[in-house]
């Protein structure tokens, strides 16, 4: 099989190398630079997370050292990007494009003025909540039925002024109306997968994902087991993309793997084997530039 490349959503890979001091270019988690050798291109948003109680400011910087620390021992495999511009350039030179994201604003302490600070560290997304409510808004699990406060609209109207993408996995469905009722950009999604499918809160009503649609945004198909749900196997995850598909959004769906993060299904164990899923797309019958667009271009051209 000719080699593919990969531009996936989300992963808590650095999180995981700064808990455990472990290192980006070989570790015992499921996303490594030794594991993506064999990747054409490879474009990869690492998410910085850590979990309620020790968030904050604090642990920003801590976890923004950890990145920057494994961008600087592995120049010559991985640099840090912040446009489809500069990823596309690492890529023509063998090296891998990390992008930063963050997941759950309470790293930034849910304050719009620490905004521009993180647009200079390069940040490109941010989830505006993970499990829990947060200043900014419910979330998908916690006061749900909370929308976005006035600083929360205050927080998305800075990102947008900073050309921040605005993600709304783990966001409260009213927080997501919110966000699609104020946003002037796209925004995304980087790691959801369709309620129709498998009704978890976590998941995308199509309501939802056609107003992704119709904002020019991106779905990034999520592997966690409990959210794809049912058999658990490629099928699955297919039924999820078929879905995204049949409401017209074949140039809206990237991978969102969540790797390093959660328990994936047991057919896609770690980064190395989306090649499967690929031909396993390509056998049912895909269109190969629909495959190609799902893993690697229809994230880049959110990041242009």
């Amino acid at each position: 099989m000719v080699p593919i490349s990969v531009f996936d959503a989300h992963c808590d890979t650095i999180s995981r190398c700064w808990a455990l001091e472990e290192g980006l270019a070989d570790n015992t988690g499921e996303v490594s630079l030794e594991r993506t050798v064999g990747f054409a291109r490879y474009c990869q948003m690492f998410a910085l997370w850590t979990a309620e109680g020790y968030s904050g400011w604090s642990a920003y910087q801590q976890l923004l050292k950890c990145f920057q620390e494994q961008m600087e021992q592995n120049p010559g495999c991985v640099i840090q990007c912040r446009t489809a511009a500069e990823a596309e350039q690492a890529n023509r030179q063998g090296r891998a494009a990390a992008f930063l994201t963050v997941e759950g604003a309470e790293l930034l302490d849910c304050d719009p003025d620490r905004l521009p600070q993180a647009a200079r560290d390069g940040v490109v997304a941010i989830n505006l909540t993970w499990n829990h409510a947060n200043a900014l808004s419910g979330a998908h699990a916690d006061q749900p039925e909370r929308g976005l406060s006035e600083i929360g609209r205050r927080f998305v109207e800075k990102m947008e002024e900073l050309r921040i993408l605005v993600d709304v996995s783990h966001l409260s469905e009213a927080g997501f109306w919110d966000v699609a009722e104020i946003a002037s950009r796209p925004f995304i999604a980087s790691h959801s997968n369709a309620k129709s499918v498998w009704n978890h809160t976590r998941n995308l009503t199509n309501e939802q994902i056609t107003a992704i649609i119709g904002n020019q945004g991106v779905i990034g198909l999520n592997f966690y087991e409990g959210f794809v749900g049912g058999s658990r196997d490629l099928d699955m995850v297919r039924a999820h993309l078929d879905r995204i598909l049949e409401l017209g959004g074949a140039r809206n769906v990237a991978l969102g793997g969540d790797w390093d993060g959660c328990d994936l299904i047991a057919d896609l164990p770690a980064i190395d084997s989306l090649p499967r899923l690929y031909e396993y797309l390509l056998l049912h019958g895909y269109d190969e530039a629909v495959v190609q667009d799902l893993f690697y271009n229809n994230l880049m051209r959110v990041v242009r």
